[in-house]
C-alpha cells in the first residue's frame, strides 16, 4: 500500500502475546509516521499499550462483560459503535481466534489481514498472512502481516517507555523490600500460566542462594495466588531469602525493575517475554513450548530447552504426568548465567 493514514489492529491477550505484537505497531510507525494506530486489548496488558507511543488510540475489550446475557446486551452496541466510528485502511487481526474475528467482522476497511495460523473460522474474516517467517519465531509472524501492508521493517523494535512517576515508585518498591542502590539485582519470574512451564520451588531457592554468593540480588516477580504460594516456598527453603515483589507491582512498575535487572531468568510467560523485549539479557527455561516459536527474541541462544523427546508438545498438561522442567538443571543456569556475565 502507498499510503495508511488508519490502521486498527486486534491483539486482546495475553500479555506475552501482545508484547510480541508490540513491534507491528512501531513498524507502521516507521513506514507511515503519520498513520493512526488504534489497538483494541483486554485489560491485563492495558499498561503495556499505555506505554506505547506508536498506539494513538486504544480500545478496551472487557470480555468478561459480555459472557452474561445482560451484559452482552449493555455492552455489545456501545462497543460495535466505537468500532466502527472510523473507516480503517486495514485491520490486522493478530489474535486469529474467534473472539478477534467478531472485532474485525464489524470493522470498517476493504483490507483485513491476519497471522498465518488463524482458528476457529477467524480466516473467514481477514486473510491469513503465510509471509516468509510462518515457521519463525512469533514476533517475525506477527511482522508478517505488516510487511503485507507495505511496511518496511527495517528494525525490530518494541516501543515501550515507562512514565517517570512510576519508574520512582518501582525504585521504593524495591527499596521498601529491601533492596539498596549500588547493588545489582536480577530477577526471578517464579510462575507461569502453565504448570508445565514453572521451574522447581527447588531450583529457584537453590538458584536465589548462589546469586548472593555472587553479589547479586535475586528479586521474585509473579503475580496471583500460585506464584504468591510458590514465593513463600521459595522463601523457606532459601538461606537467605530473595526479594520477594510478587504481587506487590502493576505491570509499569515491573516493567521498569526489569529494565534496571543484571539478568532475567524464568519460564516462557509474559514477564520474561517483556525483558528480551527491554533487551535485557534473558535466560527462559522451555519445555512444553519450543525456542524456535517462542523463545527470548533476539537472544535465541538464552533458551534452555528442557532434554525430553516430547519438549515442543504445546500442551498446557503433561499427559506423562512428569515436572516439565525438573530436567533442567541449577548447573546448566548457572552456567549460562556465568556465560552472559
Amino acid at each position: 500500500m502507498d499510503d495508511l493514514k488508519n490502521v486498527l489492529i486486534v491483539k486482546l491477550s495475553a500479555i506475552g502475546d501482545v508484547i510480541h505484537a508490540l513491534p507491528v505497531s512501531y513498524a507502521i510507525k516507521e513506514t507511515f509516521p503519520a498513520a493512526k494506530v488504534t489497538w483494541v486489548v483486554e485489560p491485563p496488558a492495558f499498561d503495556l499499550l499505555k506505554m506505547n507511543p506508536c498506539v494513538d488510540k486504544i480500545i478496551l475489550f472487557q470480555k468478561k462483560e459480555f459472557k452474561t446475557f445482560s451484559g452482552f446486551v449493555k455492552k455489545f452496541f456501545p462497543f460495535k459503535q466505537e468500532i466502527q466510528s472510523e473507516n480503517y485502511d486495514a485491520v490486522l487481526d493478530l489474535q486469529g481466534l474467534f473472539k478477534s474475528a467478531a472485532i474485525a467482522f464489524f470493522a470498517k476497511s476493504n483490507i483485513k489481514l491476519g497471522i498465518c495460523n488463524m482458528r476457529e473460522g477467524s480466516d473467514k474474516v481477514s486473510k491469513p498472512v503465510v509471509g516468509e517467517n510462518f515457521q519463525g519465531h512469533i514476533v517475525q509472524r506477527y511482522l508478517d502481516t505488516a510487511r503485507a501492508i507495505g511496511c518496511k521493517v527495517t528494525e525490530i523494535k518494541f516501543p515501550l517507555q515507562v512514565p517517570e512517576v512510576e519508574q520512582k515508585k518501582a525504585a521504593a518498591i524495591l527499596q521498601h523490600a529491601g533492596f539498596r542502590e549500588g547493588n545489582e539485582y536480577a530477577v526471578l519470574a517464579v510462575g507461569a500460566n502453565w504448570a508445565n512451564k514453572r521451574w522447581t520451588v527447588e531450583n529457584f531457592s537453590a538458584l536465589s542462594d548462589w546469586l548472593y554468593d555472587q553479589k547479586i540480588i535475586p528479586v521474585m516477580i509473579g503475580g496471583g495466588d500460585v506464584d504468591f504460594g510458590r514465593a513463600g516456598e521459595i522463601e523457606s527453603l532459601t538461606e537467605i531469602p530473595p526479594l520477594n515483589l510478587v504481587g506487590k507491582t502493576n505491570l509499569m512498575q515491573l516493567t521498569s525493575i526489569i529494565q534496571n535487572a543484571k539478568f532475567v531468568v524464568g519460564g516462557d510467560t509474559g514477564p520474561v517475554h517483556l525483558a528480551a523485549g527491554l533487551k535485557v539479557k534473558t535466560i527462559m527455561l522451555m519445555g512444553p513450548t519450543d525456542a524456535n516459536r517462542n523463545g527470548p527474541f533476539g537472544q535465541i541462544e538464552n533458551a534452555i530447552e528442557v532434554d525430553r523427546d516430547c519438549k515442543g508438545c504445546w500442551k498446557r498438561t503433561c499427559p506423562k504426568n512428569e515436572d516439565c522442567l525438573e530436567k533442567i538443571s541449577l548447573d546448566q543456569v548457572q552456567e549460562k548465567i556465568l556465560q552472559e556475565l
